[in-house]
């Protein structure tokens, strides 16, 4: 339990405005860092046949301009690649969801990769489903990319994803619950939820990213 501690703590989360494409836009911003060399975590996150063993099957063109698909649900396009620095592409759930997610590396001052990535929304869309639908949402979709980061982790260190996930299911569920509670404290930071209304966001994004805890 102690190493989902130090990895949730270690990790850097915010909530930040920022351009994307030509307009305004809102961002979740997750940095950790990997005991891996910058080239070894961009291979990881480039090569479709690594990436399948961390994240997803992927298919497509993935050079700039090129279109991709993540497993059934996710499409995308490469915006902008610089070997092995950054890597901005845009992620689209569906007609009218296009978001766009930038990963950039660097080498980390302590040793190893320290990797950020933003994943924007256009301003007028997030803020229209923060008034509607709450900050759930966003503190879903931040847990989600901590639990993807630390599948990159356990791929990084060579161990089998799958096989973590079903071996280490009740840690990873902790592990989901307390990034909930760190993604629900940015936000409570940034939108001033109220201390009142926090642990029911919290509750609502955790069945949101784990559903089988609900079972």
């Amino acid at each position: 339990m102690s190493g989902i501690l130090d990895q949730i703590n270690a990790a850097h989360r915010e909530i930040s405005d920022g351009p994307v494409g030509a307009g305004e836009g809102r961002s979740l911003v997750l940095r950790r860092s990997y005991d891996a060399p910058v080239d070894e975590v961009w291979s990881a996150c480039t090569d479709p046949a690594r990436i399948r063993r961390w994240l997803a099957p992927v298919s497509g063109d993935l050079r700039v301009g090129g279109v991709f698909q993540v497993a059934e649900h996710t499409r995308g396009r490469v915006l902008h690649c610089d070997r092995p620095r950054l890597l901005r592409a845009t992620w689209e759930y569906g007609q009218g969801s296009v978001t766009e997610v930038a990963v950039r590396l660097t080498e980390d001052p302590a040793g190893g990769t320290l990797l950020e990535l933003r994943h924007a929304s256009r301003a007028e869309v997030a803020d229209e489903l923060l008034r509607t639908r709450g900050p759930a949402g966003a503190v879903a979709n931040g847990a989600g990319w901590d639990l993807t980061l630390l599948g990159l982790g356990h791929f990084l260190q060579g161990r089998d994803v799958d096989a973590v996930r079903r071996e280490d299911a009740p840690q990873i569920r902790e592990y989901a619950l307390r990034s909930c509670r760190a993604w629900g404290a940015v936000s409570q930071a940034v939108w001033g939820i109220r201390a009142d209304d926090l642990a029911g966001i919290v509750e609502t994004a955790f069945r949101r990213v784990v559903p089988e805890v609900c079972n």
